[in-house]
């Protein structure tokens, strides 16, 4: 495979695409990047929930438990020491659910962001990048041999638009047909010229 075209204008069109497609995937990442630190900044009430809910449930336990020893009714005493403490502890386990819910975002939304500018990096313009790459390479390994020529003028009388082939001349492809030197190497010349590669 041929990375890049022999014709100066092509090679840069196609270095500068290059460099553009790379810079576009760096980009991307910088955005999914920023995306997830700034999801990441919404756990921060859920960590502080979590503190302060367990913070308090232990409170109220300790609490409960110096006044469980009070005798005779330490135990009636402490049944709303024990409700309280596991109401904070809900809604500790509330902070928790929220962390783990804003971490499971902080994921799924950057790689959302990612997903859709790779697609079109992978399917749009990597084909095109490749095939034109494979074209090339074949073209360039058969442009010396006069069999190769011919295959390059027949590829250009199939797939060059009509305009560019009438140029040519208007009896082009009899020319061709006839075995006529000349018309195969302009016909050549026309495919190779398309694929942005010269003759040897």
């Amino acid at each position: 495979m041929k990375p890049y075209a022999d014709r100066l204008p092509t090679a840069i069109r196609q270095l500068l695409t290059d460099i553009l497609v790379v810079l576009w995937i760096y980009l991307w990442i910088r955005v999914a990047l920023w995306i997830s630190d700034t999801v990441e900044k919404l756990a921060v009430p859920g960590q502080k929930l979590e503190s302060a809910g367990a913070g308090i449930a232990d409170n109220l336990a300790d609490a409960g438990g110096k006044v469980g020893r009070v005798p005779v009714v330490g135990d009636e005493l402490t049944k709303p020491f024990s409700g309280a403490a596991d109401a904070a502890r809900a809604i500790a386990d509330a902070g928790q659910q929220q962390q783990d819910l804003v971490g499971q975002l902080a994921l799924i939304i950057p790689a959302i962001a990612v997903a859709v500018p790779m697609a079109l990096v992978l399917f749009l313009w990597l084909p095109l990048r490749l095939r034109w790459m494979r074209r090339a390479g074949v073209a360039a390994a058969v442009r010396d041999d006069p069999a190769g020529r011919d295959l390059l003028a027949l590829r250009a009388l199939a797939g060059r638009p009509l305009s560019e082939l009438s140029r040519l001349g208007p009896d082009i492809a009899q020319s061709w047909r006839a075995g006529d030197a000349d018309a195969v190497d302009a016909l050549a010349e026309l495919e190779l010229r398309s694929l942005g590669l010269r003759t040897r």
